[in-house]
């Protein structure tokens, strides 16, 4: 039984898995952090958007 749970403790394998989760997870908020609310670059980015989609047009047939 000792064994057994020595040899789970010891186990690795998945955890880099789990790791690129986290990570990219944190990566994910960060981004989300940076994007929302008042900052610069997310108003910037906003007002970018809304130019291209007052420059689109709907195709007449």
């Amino acid at each position: 039984m000792l064994n057994s749970i020595t040899r789970f403790l010891r186990d690795e394998e998945g955890a880099t898995a789990i790791e690129y989760g986290i990570i990219a997870g944190l990566i994910s908020i960060a981004i989300v952090g940076v994007l929302s609310g008042d900052t610069g670059l997310g108003k910037k980015l906003s007002g970018i958007f809304t130019y291209i989609a007052g420059k689109l047009t709907v195709p007449t047939t």
